[in-house]
């Protein structure tokens, strides 16, 4: 145990380490001694939430991705084709409860959180005696630290169990082996440990919480600038003059108060008012670095400036491809690898629905339905499921696939001409002239009449 140890004074657990370190499981990175910034404030991930725009983007990413359904499939050994594995006893952990105490949108939202906040998600693995799953717990990422066994080489998980979460396991440390841990690293180095957002952004978000603390005092002052006050003679006590001044003067509810000097006091403001600081312009600007850094439009955390009629739709969109998109395959990729066994991995895989935000508007959608019915790749009951309504039953053609009957086959283009020629050598049938029938009700008069027709080029 080193000096600072022993005082108590220790660097967040999460945090990256010195680029010295030997144990390649552990990151590298930039100090994060303290928890201090460039401008003096302490961040961390708990102090950060309390910015309000990486709240509202943890908010949003948090609750988009727990809110999308996520199923299990399998394959059906017919090519690509897929059905639900809803049988599989993992079908229900992931859909709908993954322990006894969370619902999927509770679980899913924690370990989301944590993965923006602290880089990393764990959550422990319940089995039973046949390697079965029965339930997904998750773990504070801040009391996870991960090594490797020095004899079998193999990953351990060592938690550090500091609250009553797990009874009778106060302040104990736990060791997981790694199939008992769904780890779902973010970005990092080394691709085994994700590295904290946070702390990689700690002068950014510093900068956030100085100019916040500045607009604080600035109102706490009755948003009035700090100034001095000048005295012609010499003064005894500046400190008792100080106090009462603060007193009287000081604080949003003492704003506006007229003051009375004395003896030929007189007030100078010092410091500079917020206009001529940009204080602002400041604030705007940490709202875009701030999704710029959780790759977030900013419209979704309600900043409404560049966006438009016209462009919000894309933005809507690209949202779901570059933001959602690498967190749900993330998500995907660490489920196959720590909840499915070997053998499953080539049959089932977990897939995250995001169609329902891909939607367009009612006009498009209802467009490119006509487009998917006309061209027969989708039936009138394919659309009634993406529109969440009732079905029409089979025998009313609810699954009957339909097709604009003008469309040949490439290959099938110029058959009718051909066939045309075959029929030039063959002599006209002679309909019997006692027994001819109507030439409107008779389909075999009506398709010579057309041959002949072709055979005098259209005429």
């Amino acid at each position: 145990m080193g000096f600072l140890s022993w005082l108590g004074i220790s660097k967040p657990r999460d945090a990256p380490m010195l680029p010295d370190i030997q144990d390649n499981v552990r990151d590298s990175g930039n100090l994060f001694v303290f928890g201090m910034t460039h401008s003096g404030e302490r961040v961390d991930e708990r102090t950060a939430m309390q910015i309000v725009t990486v709240y509202a983007c943890v908010r949003l990413l948090s609750n988009t991705i727990a809110g999308l359904p996520l199923h299990l499939y399998r394959y059906t050994g017919q090519g690509e084709d897929k059905e639900l594995a809803i049988d599989h006893p993992l079908y229900k952990i992931l859909y709908r409860q993954p322990n006894p105490e969370m619902s999927s949108f509770s679980f899913w939202e924690a370990l989301m959180c944590h993965l923006l906040l602290w880089g990393n998600a764990y959550a422990q693995i319940v089995r039973d005696g046949k390697n079965g799953i029965l339930g997904l717990y998750p773990l504070l990422p801040e009391n996870v630290e991960i090594d490797r066994d020095p004899k079998s080489g193999d990953l351990i998980y060592t938690y550090h169990a500091y609250t009553d979460e797990k009874p009778g396991e106060h302040d104990k440390d736990i060791i997981f082996r790694r199939d008992e841990i769904l780890h779902i690293p973010g970005l990092g180095f080394n691709g085994l440990v994700g590295f904290s957002p946070i702390a990689m952004m700690k002068n950014a978000l510093g900068a956030v919480m100085a100019v916040e603390r500045y607009g604080s005092g600035f109102f706490k002052n009755g948003a009035q600038p700090a100034g001095v006050l000048e005295h012609p003679g010499v003064l005894k006590d500046p400190q008792k003059i100080r106090d009462n001044w603060t007193k009287a003067y000081g604080g949003a509810r003492n704003a506006h108060r007229i003051a009375v000097l004395e003896e030929g006091m007189q007030y100078k403001p010092i410091s500079l008012p917020p206009e001529d600081s940009q204080f602002l312009s400041t604030r705007e600007f940490d709202v875009e670095e701030i999704c710029r850094m959780f790759q977030v439009p900013p419209h979704l955390v309600q900043d409404l400036k560049r966006s438009t009629f016209n462009n919000i739709e894309h933005q809507g969109i690209a949202f779901v491809q570059y933001s959602l998109m690498p967190w749900i395959i993330r998500i995907e990729k660490g489920i196959m690898k720590d909840l499915l066994l070997e053998e499953e991995q080539d049959v089932y895989f977990p897939k995250f629905n995001v169609d329902g935000l891909m939607r367009g508007d009612y006009q498009s959608r209802m467009n490119a339905y006509a487009i998917g019915v006309g061209n027969g790749f989708m039936s009138p009951n394919d659309v009634r499921r993406l529109e969440n309504m009732d079905l029409i039953p089979e025998d009313q053609g609810g699954e009957d696939y339909y097709l604009n009957g003008s469309y040949n086959k490439l290959q099938d283009a110029g058959a009718a001409y051909n066939l045309n020629a075959q029929q030039d050598n063959e002599p006209d049938e002679q309909p019997d002239t006692d027994d001819t029938p109507d030439e409107e009700t008779d389909d075999r008069f009506l398709r010579q009449k057309r041959r002949k027709k072709y055979r005098n080029g259209g005429m």
